[in-house]
């Protein structure tokens, strides 16, 4: 089993930063990709940014600019450094992780974390 702990959410005003941290722990064999999704009241799941094993990037539009998404392959954890945060930004954010298990080492699994909270404020 694979399990994710998000944390670095919270409430700030617009303009302010915040850093969240991703882990990923358990029966790990191999993780592929790391990344952030979001999702607010009344929209879809998006992905915000996402890393991949090769270290390449994508971010979504509107968060380009402002947002990093960077991961510690020793640690198993990733990030997103979000800056000039705007109240639009206000969404539960979610953590996914692609990764083989020590079950299915050869078998990649999308692996979810519980969420946690960005409130922006005007």
């Amino acid at each position: 089993q694979v399990q994710l702990v998000e944390s670095g959410g919270g409430l700030v005003q617009a303009g302010g930063s915040l850093r969240l941290s991703c882990a990923a722990s358990g029966s790990i064999f191999r993780v592929l990709a790391m990344g952030w999704y979001r999702q607010a009241p009344g929209k879809q799941r998006e992905l915000v940014a996402g890393i991949t094993s090769g270290g390449s990037t994508n971010y979504a539009d509107s968060v380009k600019g402002r947002f990093t998404i960077s991961r510690d392959n020793a640690k198993n954890t990733v990030y997103l450094q979000m800056n000039s945060l705007k109240p639009e930004d206000t969404a539960v954010y979610y953590c996914n992780v692609l990764a083989t298990s020590l079950a299915t080492p050869l078998k990649p699994i999308d692996y979810w974390g519980k969420g946690t909270l960005v409130t922006v404020s005007l």
